[in-house]
């Protein structure tokens, strides 16, 4: 699966340098709110990605906005894992997977969907296609691991997602401390699981 290419304004597609551009300033302001938070400097990611703030703003013309960016790459790149995870693995694995990367990443997420939500931007419009592609992929995870017997019957995707998010926000509760967090997962994928009799 290939990402939509950028645009200009326009509706015309970027030019491939433009591209490369947007693409490093995306990774670097990926990396620069992981490391230091929402609340960093636009000129801070410039500096990341090694450009000028000026191109910073040709393709972002606000903070909000490369926030909306870095937030929906953030949920296209997971789409594309979440797919890949099918491949070559057992049902029920790939469904434990996607869970507990999906709470691994829960942390970052919830703190861009945050920052634009006190920015007035609507995550759920904001991130709409995307997220009903995770959903269906999900969707899809969960029947085939209810048919290979790995999950247990009566779980259906809306109870899956609202555990998904009770998991996330115990990892939060739990804070630093890994083992705490590992047993925690731990307990909710054992009551994801089918029972033996």
């Amino acid at each position: 699966m290939t990402p939509e290419p950028a645009t200009a304004d326009g509706g015309r597609p970027l030019r491939a340098d433009a591209r490369r551009n947007r693409a490093r300033l995306l990774a670097a302001a990926e990396a620069v709110f992981t490391a230091k938070g929402t609340s960093a400097s636009t000129e801070e990611v410039a500096r990341e990605a090694g450009v000028g703030i000026g191109t910073v703003f040709r393709h972002f013309p606000t903070k909000e906005a490369l926030l909306e960016a870095v937030y929906v790459a953030r949920l296209e790149r997971f789409a594309e894992d979440t797919r890949l995870l099918s491949l070559g693995r057992q049902p029920g694995e790939a469904l434990f997977a996607f869970f507990s990367r999906a709470v691994e990443q829960s942390a970052a997420k919830n703190a861009l969907a945050d920052a634009l939500a006190e920015a007035g931007i609507d995550v759920r419009t904001a991130s709409e296609g995307v997220g009903r592609k995770i959903q269906d992929q999900v969707g899809a995870l969960l029947a085939a691991a209810q048919q290979a017997g790995a999950v247990r019957g009566d779980l259906d995707l809306p109870a899956l997602l609202a555990l998904l998010v009770g998991a996330s926000h115990a990892a939060h509760y739990a804070g630093d401390d890994p083992d705490v967090r590992r047993r925690t997962l731990a307990v909710v994928l054992d009551g994801l699981r089918a029972q033996v009799s």
